[in-house]
């Protein structure tokens, strides 16, 4: 996930430093904050330190989850390490600070804004005059206008993934000197901020063959703390080194490896001491945290700084021992991310194609519960979202979820009552392949497969001694395994209520989705996905006589991934479709691997109800507008949906995003956007959940690198605590 809007655009395209454990207090709208955005859950949680308290050199090694395919983040399979090479290597004219609103960046920018408004809105960016590439050269209007014509999607010669801003544009000139750059548009855009981060050099962007291909797998010239120095596919690895022309403050370290781990394996890569830096499960959160001595709460804190809930200290088993001295000089750094996970309600066909059964479903659930459910247990904080475009902190945000309402069964009963679905109806006997009421995919059958044995989980686990490590630990600790999936498709499908699915205890599992579905590269960022403690089972006499309608109940398939990262995913789905039981709507948990679960089931429209999520914009009027736009006929007879995988949208919606993006007056802007919220949040095409959790294992003497939240990275001023500050020495110098 992109922590400066570099790939945030891209992730939309498909989905000031704080005290260590510095987790704001929720301030969201009402009477006592005239400003209903409020303020983060949760801070950044980097370890700050002074940079005289860093000592010069030392190698940071950092876990990523590929090596990219493309250092061009402007293509469609850019990901998140190419935004995080972007983010060191490439000039950005603005970032985001702590609270997600965009600032200007001092390295490369003097100044920038609108000085002119009539005829036609003019920019005029001053270049910090220190500004160079890594070739020497001044960065300057040449640059600012290769880029502009790259991505106008005037020539289609460049596969460019995205042009959402550039379009608008309608020349760029010198100013009164070569620091001066003026921007002219043709049409008016409130999001001016967005573009030119990243800024590539006119040698990347003035061809489509160096568009297309040259920046692929090198940049031959770049401009950041940082040089992009080697690329070792076969090893996996990314170099960055300290880049000589770099005019700001030099990078503390010599170099950062960024290395491909996959995420199972992250912890035992730490123990080994292969890695200094890497986002963690929170299975492997709640074990690297034994090692370290619990750190002083941050005043600024509040009370909603909580240890991250595990065993006790006083009665660990041997293998928490084990674990406290395999991870000893760690600890777990904790935020939340600027995504939120949703439930998404496909409204293309079947009985969601209502909006009162789609109201109906909204009002049955508690959102407030599921965030506690999934946040408590890592001690975050546990607050539903508010706003499908924007979250607490960010400038666009209010909680606007009034437009639905709350939990409320009556309501929710009523609203499928006028929709014609009533309990205890006659149900028709269905024949064998019959399709229930729901999607228009194949229901599959229930309780097939559903479980696989502890023993043949053992066998699994023991191909690494390091992952039966992991196991072993994990149930001396307590936890009980959770049901394993099926290997074979859908074969796993059962009915939430008919076969235990859901029994567990609530709040003992910690569970992490390794992949965040509704983005172009899936976190892209590389990004994890949901995460929730292991659901628990309806208590007795909460079901309610099924809803039904023309001789079929009302049974909505809900689609899952059934990898062994998507636990938590399914854990969600389990109790979601408890709180369904309880109004009289039946759910089929469908299990899908990983690879179709997006490309065949979400973007295609296979099924009723599924969990996704998607990551916030600083600018919300450009990047949000294809994820709720009102679907419309292509020419050749489909259903162009762009990111609106719902397929539910309105043309006041619409209107509201094109008001919001032609406005100059960024309050105004802004309440478009809230009423565009409002309006989307009472089609109930999807209903936001919960903010996901930001679980980073550090050493502890690691400097201002972590849990970002939404700030961007500072890689020059990461590194490792001087000798004699109270923290181990540099893991490796260069």
């Amino acid at each position: 996930m992109s922590h400066d809007g570099i790939a945030t655009r891209s992730v939309m395209r498909s989905v000031a430093f704080l005290g260590a454990s510095a987790l704001a207090v929720s301030v969201l709208a009402g009477c006592s904050d005239p400003d209903p955005a409020g303020k983060p859950l949760a801070g950044q949680d980097i370890a700050p330190a002074a940079r005289a308290e860093i000592a010069e050199g030392g190698t940071l090694h950092w876990a990523v989850d590929a090596v990219p395919e493309t250092l061009n983040t402007f293509q469609s399979d850019a990901d998140a390490t190419t935004t995080r090479i972007a983010q060191a290597t490439l000039p950005s004219m603005f970032r985001l600070d702590a609270a997600g609103r965009p600032e200007r960046n001092p390295a490369y920018l003097e100044s920038a804004k609108v000085v002119e408004t009539e005829p036609k809105q003019v920019v005029l960016y001053k270049l910090n005059q220190q500004a160079v590439w890594s070739d020497g050269r001044e960065i300057g209007a040449a640059d600012f206008a290769a880029q502009w014509r790259a991505l106008s999607g005037k020539d289609s010669a460049y596969w460019t993934a995205r042009n959402a801003g550039y379009d608008r544009i309608e020349k760029i000139q010198r100013g009164d000197n070569d620091l001066e750059v003026r921007v002219t548009f043709g049409q008016p855009y409130a999001d001016w901020r967005s573009l030119f981060s990243p800024l590539y050099p006119k040698e990347v962007m003035g061809t489509p063959d160096s568009f297309n291909d040259g920046a692929r797998r090198k940049l031959k010239v770049s401009a950041g703390p940082f040089v992009l120095k080697a690329i070792d596919r076969k090893a996996g690895e990314v170099l960055l080194t300290r880049n000589p022309r770099w005019w700001g403050e030099r990078a503390k370290l010599n170099e950062i490896v960024l290395r491909a781990v996959p995420r199972d394996e992250r912890a035992a890569a730490l123990a080994a001491g292969d890695l200094d830096l890497a986002e963690v499960d929170p299975a492997a959160a709640k074990r690297i945290a034994l090692a370290a001595p619990p750190r002083p709460q941050s005043p600024s804190a509040g009370g909603s700084a909580t240890p991250l809930m595990g065993p006790q200290r006083r009665t660990l088993t041997s293998a928490q021992k084990r674990d406290k001295a395999r991870f000893r000089g760690f600890e777990v750094r904790r935020s939340l991310e600027p995504a939120y996970t949703q439930l998404a309600l496909n409204g293309g066909e079947g009985p969601l194609a209502d909006e009162r059964v789609r109201r109906g479903v909204a009002r049955a659930l508690d959102r407030e519960k599921l965030a506690k459910l999934v946040l408590s247990p890592l001690g975050l904080p546990a607050e539903p979202v508010g706003s499908h475009l924007a979250l607490s902190g960010q400038a666009a945000y209010a909680d606007n979820s009034g437009a639905i309402g709350g939990q409320d069964t009556a309501e929710a009963q009523a609203l499928l009552a006028d929709a014609g679905w009533v309990p205890g109806g006659p149900v028709e006997e269905r024949k064998k392949g019959e399709k229930a009421a729901g999607s228009e995919a194949d229901k599959p059958k229930k309780g097939s497969g559903s479980e696989k044995s502890e023993k043949d989980a053992g066998k699994k686990s023991e191909e690494k001694s390091e992952k039966k490590s992991d196991k072993d630990s994990e149930k001396e600790s307590g936890k009980k395994d959770s049901a394993k999936d099926s290997e074979g498709g859908d074969d796993g499908a059962y009915i939430v209520g008919e076969d235990n699915k859901a029994d567990g205890d609530e709040g003992e599992h910690l569970a992490q989705d390794g992949k965040q579905y509704g983005s172009k590269q899936l976190q892209q960022g590389g990004v994890p996905g949901a995460y929730a403690p292991q659901g628990t089972a309806a208590p007795a006499g909460a079901a309610v006589r099924p809803l039904a309608k023309d001789g079929k109940a009302l049974t909505l398939r809900f689609v899952v991934p059934q990898g062994e990262g998507s636990q938590s995913l399914r854990t969600v789905a389990d109790r979601i479709g408890i709180m369904l039981e309880r109004v009289g709507i039946r759910t089929v948990i469908s299990k899908v691997s990983d690879e179709s679960y997006f490309k065949d089931h979400i973007a295609s429209g296979q099924y009723d109800l599924a969990l996704y999520s998607w990551p916030t914009s600083a600018y919300p009027a450009t990047d949000a507008r294809p994820i709720y736009a009102k679907p419309v006929p292509a020419a050749d007879g489909s259903l162009n949906v762009e990111q609106n995988y719902t397929r539910v949208g309105t043309d006041q919606v619409d209107q509201l995003f094109d008001q919001a993006i032609a406005t100059l007056d960024e309050s105004e802007s802004r309440s478009l956007i809230r009423k565009a919220d409002s309006r989307i949040w009472a089609a109930a095409g999807s209903i936001p959940l919960y903010q996901r959790p930001q679980l980073t294992a550090a050493r502890t003497n690691i400097a201002n690198a972590g849990a970002f939240g939404f700030g961007t990275p500072l890689y020059e001023d990461m590194g490792f605590l001087k000798k004699g500050s109270g923290a181990p020495a540099p893991s490796s110098q260069g």
